[in-house]
């Protein structure tokens, strides 16, 4: 049993190094797709099979010759541009081969047949029990018939798959290679002996550890979600069975690539949440004012939220159209000031940890607080890079831990001092009786809603108004 591990350990090593030989990629991009070179051979034992989401913003990033690489070295390869919709139905169906598929973009950005069906397939084709029925003739008439879509796939595009394809999915970003960047030129004729002996070893080798391969139960990364856990479990029982350095090795390169996915344009959502989430431990507060916590809000670096609505920044009804999918809405709180419309953090706790990465956040206080999240997993990566020091330093002494979250007894709001110097970290001053965080300068538009509470117009125009 030693003599398989090392043997597997070396293979993925080669597998690796191999890939690399050829195209730019990073130490866990060229571990992840050893790893799954090996598990086209060894699709007979797995439940789930995770695409190859091969994706660059440009041309000549190396995408193609990725694909042509893998060819040489997977099970039974099908590598193709184009072809009809159902020859690509029948195909998967019959031959079980494994899809390298080149210019996806061009099918997903045309409403056409081809896209629809590569689309159904891709879809289903993740899980062994997954189909695509369609219509076929049936003397002169038609019937309908499940096509069987489970196989190895690996896509290849610029820009993003669809949302439901990405999810299915381990991302392989390319980057067009430097000037520095030596990378051996692949000549077919030249590597395919090498390629070949290979192609036979990983055979061989997934031939003897199928059985160990069906009743293995790897060890999950708590950093992917249930979807990338369900796509990424024949890779790490691959690595397991491997052993040596590799169980570690393709966990850490799983995580970094799958936990560290860019956020789709359609997550503004969910951009929303985490800022929001950060907001509120930064503030130490169990509940912030629409009016601060959009300022907040438009002075994070690097986010969407001071141009959001066409070079306008965020307002209050587009922040509480952007909640409320997520059972999040405005509430009529007490503050020092008197009664405003604000956010609970009890109202925000339920989809931060429903639908934001695992994290753990603790106060400078006594009693720490651990925040468990489920996870989402896309993004993680990518907010680490925004989150930054509160530009206004909360100095109430709230801890999380050991205060109760009631509506009508407030914290500390920060002073009109701390306001101000919010206001003219952003280029404005806050002057005047009444106070928009969102139109700083705003002295004359306002008016009173219910003849009381004054509004400011430009955020809320007078109904009244004529």
């Amino acid at each position: 049993m030693s003599d398989t591990y090392v043997y597997g350990a070396q293979l993925l090593d080669d597998l690796s190094r191999f890939i690399a030989r050829f195209v730019t990629l990073s130490p866990a991009q060229a571990d992840v797709c050893a790893l799954w070179v090996v598990h086209t051979c060894a699709t007979d034992a797995c439940e789930f099979t995770p695409y190859l989401d091969i994706n660059s913003p440009a041309l000549r990033s190396g995408k193609t010759r990725l694909l042509e690489v893998l060819s040489f070295l997977v099970h039974k390869p099908w590598f193709t541009g184009r072809v009809t919709g159902s020859a690509l139905v029948r195909k998967v169906h019959k031959d079980h081969f494994t899809l390298l598929l080149d210019e996806s973009d061009t099918a997903f950005q045309t409403r056409s047949d081809y896209g629809e069906v590569l689309r159904g397939i891709l879809n289903t084709g993740f899980e062994r029990d997954g189909t695509y029925s369609m219509c076929v003739p049936k003397g002169n008439d038609c019937e309908p018939r499940d096509f069987k879509t489970f196989s190895p796939k690996a896509i290849a595009g610029i820009g993003q798959l669809p949302a439901t394809v990405r999810d299915r999915s381990i991302p392989i970003r390319m980057k067009r290679a430097r000037r520095d960047d030596r990378r051996q030129r692949f000549r077919k004729a030249k590597v395919k002996p090498e390629a070949d002996e290979l192609r036979h070893r990983v055979e061989e080798w997934a031939r003897v550890s199928l059985d160990r391969l069906r009743e293995a139960q790897p060890e999950l990364p708590d950093e992917l979600n249930d979807r990338q856990q369900d796509v990424c479990e024949p890779l790490l029982a691959v690595a397991d069975l491997a052993g040596v350095c590799w169980p570690a090795r393709a966990r850490a390169a799983l995580v970094e690539l799958c936990a560290g996915l860019e956020m789709p344009d359609d997550a503004m959502g969910l951009r929303l949440l985490a800022d929001t989430r950060d907001i509120f431990t930064q503030q130490q507060s169990d509940r912030l004012p629409t009016s601060q916590l959009l300022l907040l809000l438009q002075t994070r670096d690097e986010s969407p939220w001071s141009e959001f609505d066409h070079g306008r920044p965020l307002s209050a009804f587009r922040l509480s159209k952007l909640l409320k999918p997520f059972g999040v809405r405005p509430r009529d709180i007490r503050f020092d000031q008197g009664v405003q419309k604000g956010y609970l953090r009890t109202d925000l706790e339920d989809p931060w940890e429903r639908y934001l990465v695992s994290t753990s956040v603790e106060s400078g206080q006594e009693g720490q607080q651990r925040q468990q999240a489920s996870v989402y997993a896309a993004f993680e990566q990518f907010l680490k890079g925004q989150q930054q020091p509160s530009v206004a330093d909360a100095k109430s002494g709230f801890s999380p831990g050991n205060t109760r979250l009631v509506a009508d007894v407030a914290p500390s709001a920060p002073s009109w001092g701390e306001l101000e110097a919010i206001s003219v970290q952003i280029g404005t001053k806050a002057n005047g009786t009444n106070y928009c965080w969102v139109h700083p300068t705003n002295k004359t538009h306002w008016w009173r809603r219910g003849g009381v509470d004054p509004v400011c117009g430009l955020c809320h125009p007078n109904p009244a108004a004529t």
